[in-house]
């Protein structure tokens, strides 16, 4: 029975839930899916009708997924064709959209119809990396600064041990920002064909406890300090880099641009102008 779960001073503590999600020492099957579907028809009524139809194997998923029940559908579409001439990927390709927004496939062939016709796109592969970014913080600046100079001379066995937790994750760089009496860290990883988020976070622990028990004088630790940004936008990522750094090149004749897009080079450039206008921060009175 699951204890009472601890309530704010001045209010009663929750009762322990009812119902438990089912879970079972193998998971990732078909019949445990099944099982978690009964469960919520039992406790809430709702009986999905297709959810529980995918077409693999459920054990696929392990360590991807928790209480797995099923899939859900979403409507595909092709827009193509896109000729692509990369490092890797060459030649014709039809590219699949899972999207419910009505002309966004279309306008995606549009432009790859353009492309195709200007002779397709090259592609360069121009930096890899994905991060995790961890915070060691100190009693002085002089100390945080010291701590950054001892990881560039013990990098090879930091690297040691972030690599011992993966097969395919390569640590490549310790990028180091100082500020005040903190030491923000970028770990940069190569992680082959994974996008790598969970990948660098456990190799990074490892090397992290390493570092805590090889260093004196740390007074606090973050295994995240958000210089990483993940799963956000931010001007350190387009600075540096985070994923693959990609850059794609196309010469478009101007010809062709309005007999595709039905509009010349000088007005696309005027319309991005129009609608890109200067930031208040930008506009200064010079009187």
């Amino acid at each position: 029975m699951s204890e009472p779960v601890a309530a704010a001073p001045g209010l009663a503590p929750a009762p322990p839930p009812r119902h438990e999600i089912p879970r079972q020492d193998d998971d990732y099957t078909a019949a445990a899916a099944r099982r978690r579907l009964a469960f919520l028809a039992e406790t809430t009524g709702a009986r999905p009708k297709h959810v529980g139809r995918y077409s693999f194997d459920p054990a696929v998923l392990d360590g991807n997924i928790e209480n797995f029940i099923g899939v859900a559908q979403v409507p595909v579409g092709i827009a193509g064709p896109l000729l692509v001439d990369g490092e890797h990927a060459r030649g014709t390709f039809y590219v699949p959209l899972a999207t419910t927004e009505g002309a966004l496939v279309a306008s995606y062939s549009r432009g790859m119809k353009l492309l195709y016709a200007a002779g397709g796109v090259r592609t360069t592969v121009a930096a890899e990396a994905m991060q995790r970014a961890p915070a060691f913080g100190f009693d002085s600046a002089r100390e945080a600064r010291a701590f950054g100079d001892w990881l560039t001379v013990s990098f090879e066995d930091i690297k040691a041990e972030a690599e011992a937790s993966t097969h395919v994750g390569r640590l490549n760089d310790i990028e180091q920002f100082p500020a005040s009496r903190y030491m923000f860290l970028r770990f940069d990883y190569t992680t082959g064909d994974a996008a790598g988020q969970n990948l660098t976070g456990k190799a990074t622990l490892r090397a992290c406890d390493w570092i805590r028990a090889h260093y004196p004088g740390i007074r606090e630790f973050y295994l995240e300090a958000n210089l990483a940004t993940d799963k956000k936008s931010s001007q350190v990522n387009v600075l540096r880099t985070r994923g693959k750094r990609v850059v794609a090149e196309a010469t478009i004749p101007a010809a062709l641009a309005r007999e595709v897009m039905h509009a010349s080079p000088g007005q696309m450039f005027r319309a991005r102008q129009v609608s890109n206008p200067p930031s208040p921060m930008h506009c200064h009175d010079h009187r």
